[in-house]
């Protein structure tokens, strides 16, 4: 318990106080963020401001996981090893995006290609360590196996559908001050009740790494909190896709270590959320010639209805919460089932 308090609050205090020193970097070489024109016009303002605070966010991190393990002695394992190699992994991908927008001077960097191919790579990697080295199993998990077995090869495309779509749902949803930031703070939240009630309870889950991905997920709850103090409306600095990914990935990643699968798409509801609303508009605009929605992601929907961004923010945030709560107790309801009817 100590490590978790050590794992997230440094890395909320790194996030904290580097997030500034990082925005003056960023502000003396003149690398800001560039904005679409066909968004909302309010936006046109943000125009320039500093971006790649993904940068802060998984520095952060990595010292909060880093000095958990140092000062309360646990162990590193494959399988929490390999969750940092997903965050790391499509945080550089993100990373050469941004700095390809930002030198180009253009809202779009890596081309659509690339930029899957990448984050195939990376999450084609953590499928084939996950069932090689770490040993993870390979059945279909809600909050325990739900006794469908996929061969390894099967569960590799599980991974990598499972850690792409997820990263890629947290980038779109990165479209307001903050939004992204709290949110995913409430997703990993989740994941480190999950990883910390599967250590206690081995026996049951048969979740071996369940302390050290608990260790994970406090230290990105951390320091994805400590950026939104920088981050939150009005924004003095974006997270960028360098941030965006690597927070999707990780999602994504915990939920395959922590064998939760099928429970991700609750944990991280306003993200599947807002992906739908893109689905949605792209089909009924190429099948009808017809906008479901003023605009796509929902977020900015509710803007051009006249919501101040601030309101579509907190609500947001309190959906996010909403979705956390109720996958911690989805969680928690098996294990009271399970317990009672043993």
């Amino acid at each position: 318990m100590v490590g978790l308090f050590i794992s997230a609050g440094l890395a909320l205090m790194a996030a904290l106080v580097g997030t500034p020193v990082l925005i003056r970097s960023l502000q003396a070489r003149g690398i800001g963020q560039q904005i679409r024109e066909e968004g909302p016009e309010g936006h046109l303002t943000k125009a320039g401001t500093p971006t790649m605070g993904g940068l802060m966010i998984l520095g952060a991190a990595a010292a909060g996981y880093l000095a958990a393990h140092l000062r309360s002695g646990a162990t590193f394992t494959a399988a929490g090893a390999l969750v940092v190699l997903a965050i790391l992994g499509t945080g550089l991908v993100g990373l050469v995006d941004d700095w390809i927008s930002v030198t180009r001077q253009r809202s779009l960097g890596l081309n659509k290609r690339a930029k899957l191919a990448g984050q195939v790579i990376v999450a084609l990697t953590f499928g084939i360590l996950a069932v090689t080295k770490a040993k993870v199993s390979t059945d279909l998990s809600f909050t325990r196996s739900i006794h469908v077995h996929l061969s390894q090869p099967v569960y590799v495309i599980w991974a990598v559908l499972v850690i792409v779509a997820m990263s890629n749902a947290v980038n779109l949803t990165d479209g307001l001050d903050g939004l992204a930031a709290g949110s995913s703070a409430f997703a990993f939240a989740a994941f480190v009740f999950i990883g910390f009630w599967e250590f206690r309870h081995q026996v049951l889950y048969g979740v071996g790494p369940g302390l050290d991905l608990a260790l994970g997920a406090a230290a990105m709850t951390g320091a994805c909190t400590g950026f939104l103090w920088w981050n939150a409306a009005p924004a003095r600095i974006f997270m960028g896709d360098t941030g965006a990914l690597a927070i999707g990935a990780g999602l994504g990643a915990l939920a395959l270590t922590t064998n939760t699968h099928l429970l991700l798409p609750i944990v991280g509801g306003l993200f599947v959320l807002e992906t739908l609303s893109v689905v949605v508009q792209v089909i009924s605009f190429r099948s009808f010639h017809r906008r479901v929605f003023r605009m796509a992601p929902i977020h900015h929907h509710f803007e051009l209805l006249g919501w101040p961004e601030t309101t579509v923010i907190i609500r947001f945030w309190i959906l996010a919460a909403l979705f956390t709560a109720l996958s911690v107790g989805i969680f928690y309801a098996d294990f009271l089932s399970t317990k009672f009817a043993d």
